[in-house]
């Protein structure tokens, strides 16, 4: 297959371009591109490893890649691929490499009521980097109990709060309120005990925490109904789950993965009779006990995460509060996942499906009209939140007015990488990119010394051109484009 997803791609609207159906593929796949952008990729691997997602059991629709896709672990970056759960007896398939090591990994945005010249940016950019835990370790974290692990496990965000980590106000304004549902939010030991001291840290890597001022708004309805308006400062927070669901992930996959064997040029699983060109997409059926653990599993992660970036945000109120001599009162716009798997109803083909959704790097887009989202975005959208690189500028979008988009509600979640980690290095000099930055007004701090070489604006695609595509394809329309002013980083 690798050899021939080229032979089979059609053009297939504005921004989208179509990979058909072809050799051990159960359904076409999409990729939100254009022949410009298409043209930019030297690396094939990631429509390869789309090709590969549409052979999953029980899928439904297409396989998507948004405008952000790059190559990832089984799935691409920007991979959505959704499974009809009542396919069968037990059910369409749960893929954990479809979801990522980081599970609910996602994006917080928070709005102030100041402006850029009521603020010294310097000095504060200093006390967020001292009072902000960042890198790879879990120093500063919220130390946490068995009894408090459990019920952040169980409860998410609801629970940061009732520690004293997070605000009731902000619920209303996260993805699912902040709560999946675990049925026994049975993690390993070894996850518990890598959570218990990491809650309210960013980590390393994309991870981040940024100040920004809103450069520029294009749609000014839903930007209203958002709080957002032109030279407001906002903030931020892109981290999940840490190393508790880095090692949820790691035991699932282990195990997941254990089930198979090679037959040929193909991964075969006995127990389900599953086939699969690629053993990292290693799945096994929503309703079997190995599908059941994992999502039960994934679910109690991605609590933590939501109660990870309540805390992130608490201790960020904490420094804005004593740094601030002004009203610096903090709202939360909203919070989306980019690495999840749900249980969602869609339409496809004409068809109602209740349907498991896997966004590994890709947000959801809700509809103005669903249930699920507050009234203050009625007849608007949801916000859909999107990380550019440091030295660019980061997006708002929002998902449709009503109804939903085609590619199940979903949307692209960052500018996607174009240099690997080493490339960067090898490539970016982090002294003289320091110097860069700061001379265009954005002060940074990093923990880890190589993080800026591999973080760099040029390791990372053109974020105005993926919304431009995102926009062109139907999937999320732009409402504020957000320049940074400070970051910091693990």
């Amino acid at each position: 297959m690798s050899a021939t997803w080229r032979e089979h791609l059609v053009p297939d609207g504005n921004g989208r371009m179509r990979i058909s159906k072809h050799g051990s593929m159960l359904t076409d796949a999409v990729l939100i591109t254009d022949s410009e952008h298409l043209s930019k990729h030297s690396d094939d691997r990631s429509p390869e490893q789309l090709c590969n997602t549409a052979e999953i059991p029980g899928i439904v629709g297409n396989a998507w890649a948004m405008a952000d896709w790059h190559f990832g672990y089984g799935f691409p970056i920007g991979g959505v691929v959704a499974t009809d759960i009542e396919s069968n007896e037990l059910g369409g398939a749960i893929s954990p490499g479809g979801v990522g090591f980081d599970i609910n990994c996602g994006v917080r945005l928070c709005s102030l009521d100041i402006e850029l010249s009521q603020i010294d940016t310097k000095v504060l950019a200093k006390s967020l980097a001292q009072q902000i835990p960042a890198g790879a370790s879990s120093k500063g974290g919220v130390i946490l109990n068995e009894t408090k692990m459990d019920s952040i496990l169980s409860e998410g965000a609801e629970a940061a709060i009732d520690i004293g980590w997070g605000e009731t106000q902000d619920l209303a304004s996260i993805e699912s309120n902040g709560r999946l549902e675990p049925d026994e939010w049975n993690i390993g030991e070894r996850a518990q005990k890598r959570g218990m001291k990491a809650l309210g840290t960013l980590g390393s890597g994309n991870h981040f925490l940024e100040l920004q001022v809103v450069d520029r708004i294009e749609d000014k309805e839903a930007a209203a109904a958002y709080g957002i308006r032109e030279g407001q400062i906002t903030t931020m927070i892109h981290t999940g789950s840490r190393g508790l669901g880095h090692q949820v992930c790691s035991d699932h996959v282990s195990y997941i993965e254990s089930k198979y064997r090679k037959k040929g040029l193909k991964w075969v699983s006995n127990d389900w009779g599953y086939s699969l060109s690629d053993r990292q997409l290693a799945s096994a059926p929503i309703f079997s006990k190995e599908g059941q653990a994992y999502l039960d599993a994934m679910r109690a992660a991605g609590n933590y995460a939501f109660a990870n970036r309540s805390a992130l945000t608490q201790r960020l109120r904490n420094v804005l509060r004593k740094n601030l001599r002004i009203d610096g009162t903090l709202e939360v716009v909203y919070d989306v996942s980019h690495n999840i798997a749900k249980v969602e109803d869609h339409v496809v083909h004409g068809k109602s499906c209740k349907c498991c959704v896997h966004r590994k790097g890709a947000t959801r887009a809700l509809g103005g009209d669903h249930p699920e989202l507050a009234t203050k975005f009625s007849g608007v959208g949801q916000p859909v939140l999107v990380p550019g690189d440091m030295g660019t500028a980061s997006w708002i979008l929002a998902g449709p007015k009503s109804g939903a988009n085609d590619a199940f509600s979903s949307s692209c979640h960052g500018a996607g990488r174009q240099l690997s980690r080493t490339a960067a290095r090898n490539k970016v000099d982090s002294i003289k990119l320091r110097n860069r930055l700061e001379n265009a007004g954005i002060h940074v701090h990093a923990k880890t010394p190589n993080i800026l070489s591999e973080e760099a604006p040029e390791a990372y695609k053109d974020v105005d051109e993926v919304i431009r595509l995102t926009n062109e394809s139907g999937l999320a329309r732009p409402v504020a484009r957000l320049r940074p002013i400070a970051v910091i980083k693990g």
